[in-house]
This record gives C-alpha cells, structure tokens and sequence, in this order.
C-alpha cells in the first residue's frame, strides 16, 4: 500500500496495540516498525505484519545498523533487513546518526558521533553501503544526546547536511531530539532547524521526554514514554506554516506504552496542526 499524503499522520506499531490495530484498523496515515522486531519472517510478528501491511503503508525504522561504529557493517543484520525490505515494500526506511557497537559487541544504546571529518567519511561509507545493498533510499534521523566530544568541530546541523549531501540520503527529522538536546548542549533550535533544507526531509518525529536531576544538573531524556510537549507542538507548528504539511509525521511511544486511544490522540492533534495550518494556507490564499 502507497503512502498517501491525504493521511499524513502515522504511529509506531508496538505489541500492546497490534491486535486492536487489526481489529479495529484505526484511521491513520501509516504504520512504522522498528526493522529488527520482524527479522524472524516466521515469528507472530512478522505474520501480524502481514496482515497490517494490506491496511497500512509500512516504515521501516531501525536501530541496530550502528552506522557510525568503526566496526564494519554486520553483513547477516543487513540481509535480514534486505529480506524484510523486499517483503514488506515500505515506502521509507531509516536509521539513526549514531553508533552501537565496538569489536562487535552491541550496546543497548544509540551513542553520539564525535563530529570530525573522520567520523563523517565513516558514516557516509556506511550509509553508501546499506544504500547499494538495498537499492533504496534510506534516511537518517538526528540523535537526541546527552555528551559531546570535545574533539569535534562540526556542528550536529551541518554534520547531518554534510551526510545528506554526500550519500543522497534523505533526513528523518526528530523534532523532540532537536529540543532535548538543545536543552542538554545549550544550543538554539532555530539554529538547528535553519540549516537543515526542507527539501531533504521525508519524515518527521514527535515524543516525549522526561526531565531528570543528576548531581551535575538538570538533564532532559528522551524517553518516549510522555506526550509530546507543548514546545514540540510548536516546534511542529513552526515547521508546518514554514515548510508545508505533506511530510509524514510519526508519533513515538516507546516505553509507559498507553492505551491506543491515548495514542491516536496525539496523532489527532498532529493532524489538527497540520489542518489549521492548511486552512490558513486557503485564507491566504483567498484574501
């Protein structure tokens, strides 16, 4: 099933809600998965995948590809994503700037790239690679981040419109990612969101975040376990009036997963944003 821009809103698919997305098949945009929970292509999941996949238009979000490690790439992780890939069709697939793995040991994280030339060339040979073995696009979406290396001397903005630029790659653009870190590194999102062309963006991303305190100070988490905050709306809104509503959006609730209607809640209020901002396009227009 094609992505139709009419419905732009979609949610991540996560196991206490797929048996009421089957049944109930509510009315969204699309469905995104993280890529390894349907690598078995004979688990439940995978055959739950199936029968959403005639409803939905399906993303393929991974984490495991470890992109910015030193390591090579895992080839064996690579084809089993090429095997859904070439099962599932979805119309987007992507990844995270960032890496996960050292001498081929993983960790239950997605760390933050030291932002040096030496790390971008790394990064873009990665992202060349899985390109070519999959023969598609992919994108990559911005890290929410909680340390920086002192050695590097690239801004994250520019860093990731360097990868876009070198590897063709399009951007997945987490706006709450851009806020907790904003807050964690002291910088300015509009500082951010003003480099990065609009063009290269294909998906945007929405969550939450908790606020902890640690002895250094105060740190903002990305959790994904909260609705989105009203800044994040804004942030969304801003992006909207500025830039169109054509994108596909993504609500992420990873972990404290609610009830779906919680859930399709704030996937209506995307779509709200995205309507009002639609008609004040028309009364421009009009006037």
């Amino acid at each position: 099933m094609d992505f139709s821009s009419k419905r732009p809103i979609g949610v991540g698919l996560r196991s206490p809600h797929i048996t009421e997305m089957i049944t109930q098949q509510p009315h969204l945009g699309w469905l995104e998965i993280h890529s390894e929970n349907y690598f078995n292509p004979h688990s439940l999941a995978r055959q739950q995948l199936r029968q959403l996949r005639s409803h939905y238009p399906i993303s393929c979000h991974g984490i495991g590809l470890s992109l910015g490690s030193a390591d090579p790439l895992n080839l064996e992780h690579l084809q089993k994503l090429k095997q859904l890939v070439t099962e599932t069709e979805p119309f987007l697939i992507s990844d995270h700037l960032s890496w996960s793995s050292v001498d081929g040991q993983y960790f239950n994280d997605l760390l933050p790239l030291p932002y040096t030339e030496e790390a971008l060339t790394n990064f873009c040979g990665k992202v060349m690679q899985v390109q070519d073995v999959l023969q598609r696009q992919m994108l990559i979406e911005n890290p929410s981040s909680y340390l920086q290396f002192q050695h590097s001397t690239i801004p994250e903005w520019e860093f990731l419109m360097a990868v876009q630029q070198r590897t063709g790659c399009g951007l997945l653009l987490d706006l709450n990612n851009i806020y907790v870190s904003s807050f964690n590194h002291s910088f300015d999102c509009q500082t951010y969101l003003a480099a990065i062309n609009p063009a290269v963006v294909q998906e945007i991303h929405l969550a939450g975040f908790i606020r902890k305190q640690q002895p250094q100070g105060e740190i903002w988490i990305d959790t994904h376990s909260q609705p989105v905050s009203d800044k994040v709306w804004r942030l969304y809104q801003q992006w909207i009036h500025c830039h169109g509503s054509d994108t596909p959006t993504l609500i992420e609730w990873d972990a404290d997963i609610p009830p779906l209607a919680i859930l399709l809640a704030e996937a209506d209020k995307a779509q709200a944003i995205i309507d009002k901002e639609s008609a004040n396009v028309i009364i421009s227009n009009h006037a």
